[in-house]
């Protein structure tokens, strides 16, 4: 199976390809700016860019963790509320149990999918912005341009695309996929300084076009003395097999801060209560506390293998969402959350006072009964006649399996008026 519809140029995922889309042009933006002031460094771009996103995105974050603090005072109710209904069935305590965890929600003014909206927003924005990062010449202008030139004197070289081809698909490219030279620059793209000099090596005719493609990228690519084309474990084997120490340290460091500033940030969130009221173990919390230790490990892996432009990304993240989960914190202890209660719990009175189902069912009801002795009167009717007619209607109606006027009677009566008028 080709992995080519995740490297390929540009993002063509619906969705998740649009936002890249967008999230790109501000990339190339970012870049642009810092062209014209005479400092084109993308590890400046990684961090300028990942702060606008992650600023834009307060709003969400405030509503998200606002939620997540009103739910946990919620999620008590609920387990109360399901654990005095875990052995009923029946459909009476069945609609008695969702009439009273509707009550709760509306209590606390949320919904069951209170934080699918927050979701389906943050979640395309998060995977667009990685793909931004991980390929920017498919979106930076300026950064496509240094191997446009280049890719086509490669591609009339003779056995030098044959190589890229057999390269490209160890890094999970098909070789069926190099048609266009946007395919040869992703490729490119993922070169680091050793396999540069390989090709340079293998092509000696090339040999200039790579030097003054390799001078180019060094400067964009250049972040506080480090090449962050490269990744951490090809700077390891460089810097052992060349006793350059500092290096080591540096390319060490970036996966240590990536899983270092993960965990802070974790720490930082809203935490669930251990245990429940009933000191049982809250599955949120086991959850959390597993991600906690889970998730830092996984980003020190993936840095120490990704070119360090990704790690510096995956630094960069963290830290600004740590800073404004700090301040968010802050803003919400300020927030009287019982007062938030108070407010949803009048709404939703108000909102119970409205006519609902049965209500409105009654009222169509008693319409449909004027119409109707409107055109009985217009057919002449006998008495009989409308008395047998009724007879009839309320045989169809009466359900002997229930207690008259209980909810699940009105609720089977409603069904019974709603199919007899499809008919």
């Amino acid at each position: 199976m080709s992995l080519t519809f995740i490297l390929l140029t540009k993002n063509t995922t619906p969705i998740i390809g649009q936002a890249a889309w967008i999230l790109g042009q501000l990339m190339n933006g970012i870049f642009e700016v810092l062209y014209k002031i005479g400092i084109p460094n993308i590890g400046l771009s990684i961090i300028l860019f990942t702060v606008i996103i992650y600023l834009l995105m307060i709003p969400l974050t405030v509503k998200q963790q606002k939620y997540s603090r009103l739910s946990s005072r919620m999620t008590p109710e609920i387990q109360a509320i399901q654990k005095k209904y875990a052995n009923k069935r029946d459909e009476q305590s069945m609609m008695k149990m969702n009439q009273e965890t509707k009550a709760v929600y509306a209590k606390y003014g949320t919904s069951p999918t209170g934080s699918c909206g927050q979701l389906l927003i943050t979640l395309p924005i998060m995977y667009g912005l990685y793909r931004v990062i991980y390929n920017m010449p498919a979106y930076v202008t300026k950064i496509k341009f240094v191997y446009e030139g280049f890719v086509t004197k490669l591609m009339a070289t003779d056995g030098a695309a044959k190589y890229i081809q057999e390269v490209g698909s160890t890094k999970g490219f098909a070789k069926s996929d190099y048609t266009l030279s946007n395919t040869f620059i992703d490729v490119l793209y993922k070169f680091n300084d050793s396999e540069w000099a390989v090709l340079a090596e293998k092509f000696p005719s090339l040999s200039g076009d790579i030097a003054s493609v390799t001078d180019k990228l060094e400067e964009y690519n250049t972040f506080m003395g480090i090449n962050i084309g490269n990744s951490p474990s090809s700077i390891v084997g460089q810097a052992i097999s060349t006793g350059t120490y500092t290096l080591l340290i540096a390319a060490i460091a970036v996966p240590v801060l990536a899983a270092l500033t993960q965990w802070i940030n974790f720490k930082l969130m809203p935490q669930p209560e251990m245990n429940n009221k009933d000191n049982e173990p809250n599955p949120m919390m086991q959850s959390m506390k597993m991600m906690n230790v889970t998730m830092p490990v996984m980003s020190a892996v993936m840095c120490y293998s990704m070119p360090l432009g990704l790690g510096l990304y995956w630094i960069a993240g963290p830290v600004i969402r740590s800073i404004i989960q700090y301040f968010t914190n802050k803003h919400l202890d300020k927030v009287d959350f019982d007062e938030v209660i108070r407010k949803n719990v009048e709404k939703a009175g108000k909102k119970a006072q409205k006519p609902g189902l049965m209500e409105r069912a009654m009222a169509e009801a008693a319409k449909m009964n004027e119409q109707t002795n409107g055109n009985e009167k217009k057919q002449g009717m006998s008495q009989a006649e409308k008395e047998e007619k009724q007879k009839k209607a309320n045989e169809y109606y009466k359900n002997a399996s229930m207690k008259p006027d209980s909810i699940a009677a009105k609720a089977n009566m409603v069904r019974k008026y709603n199919e007899k008028n499809k008919k």
